[in-house]
């Protein structure tokens, strides 16, 4: 962890700096080291933002190829292994790689633990590491919000002042709240139907109910610090999903719906478009043909033409009484 301790520190102490000496903010104060943490959220987060697109990638990928993991599904049900070969062999020609969604939140677990011990024991103790000296250590861990709550107390370890308690609370049904709808958010405008059925879906439903309890549960222990920088990045991450969905849905999903109407209205609004209702054109009246009879043999015309009367001889000269 000590490389995590340098980099974290010096994120946070810089923020820390800007705030004292540019915002003359007081550097004892538990508003300044609470918007130091949000800063070294911000600063993370913004890192984060190519991880971030290749998850979005990747979760675009896994939700288009879930019709033909389906049929792979159906057609080598009975055969696990050649299941899994197959599968694998569809991540890799559709460039889809399944782990690349947890990705953003695994590099974050180990920032997140990094400032937990910094909160938790050394600026507990006033014991400095890396960039935080035992100066800065001993400030950090002695700022109150509203002079009365201590950014390094729990709802857990509150020392019996009710404000923190609350506090915590309030961060903790943050947290859980803004997980749920982010991941919410995913399921019901940036998958297509066919994805909503499949083991990806299945493993996108437990993630929805079962990441926020978890931090719900573990949330209580959190010192005040840890839960400002982990609101702040589910905040973020709620946002920036948001813009996703919003500028680059996935094809046949209700967001992509949504975006052509909003595009359609946008151009209809500045001219660019006129909508014009096309009539379809009456059917060609054909005129009628004539009717042609029917072909008959030579005698069946006689028969129906009947015995001709023989033609009368022309006189031969003069006339005849």
């Amino acid at each position: 962890m000590t490389p995590l301790y340098y980099a974290i520190s010096a994120i946070l102490v810089a923020w820390h700096w800007m705030f004292v000496n540019i915002l003359q903010m007081d550097s004892a104060g538990g508003a300044t080291w609470v918007l130091s943490i949000i800063g070294l959220t911000l600063t993370v987060r913004a890192a984060l933002i190519p991880l971030f697109v290749k998850q979005i990638k990747s979760s675009r990928n896994m939700q288009l190829i879930q019709p033909k993991v389906k049929e792979l599904q159906k057609k080598y049900g009975h055969d696990r292994e050649r299941l899994a070969q197959e599968t694998m062999k569809l991540y890799r020609e559709s460039g889809t790689n399944p782990f690349a969604s947890c990705l953003p939140i695994l590099i974050q677990m180990p920032i997140f633990l990094a400032l937990f011990r910094l909160l938790d024991h050394h600026a507990a103790k006033s014991s400095g590491i890396a960039f935080l000296t035992d100066e800065l250590a001993r400030s950090f861990g002695e700022a109150k919000l509203f002079g009365t709550i201590p950014i390094t107390a729990s709802f857990l370890h509150s020392g019996g002042v009710l404000a923190v308690q609350v506090l915590a609370a309030v961060l903790v049904v943050a947290m859980t709240a803004t997980t749920f709808t982010t991941q919410r958010q995913l399921m019901s405008k940036n998958m297509p139907p066919d994805a909503l059925s499949g083991p990806y879906a299945q493993q996108q439903k437990l993630l929805l109910y079962v990441l926020p309890v978890v931090f719900a549960v573990g949330g209580i222990a959190f010192p005040i610090g840890v839960l400002f920088y982990w609101t702040t990045s589910n905040l973020w991450t709620m946002g920036q999903q948001f813009y996703v969905i919003r500028n680059n849905p996935a094809p046949g999903t209700a967001a992509a719906k949504a975006k052509e109407d909003r595009d359609r209205e946008k151009a209809l609004k500045h001219g660019t478009v006129v909508e014009t209702v096309v009539e379809e054109p009456e059917p060609e009246r054909r005129p009628q043909q004539r009717q042609q009879p029917k072909k008959q043999s030579r005698e069946k015309r006689k028969k129906t033409s009947g015995p001709q009367p023989a033609p009368k001889p022309k006189p031969e000269g003069g006339t005849h009484d």
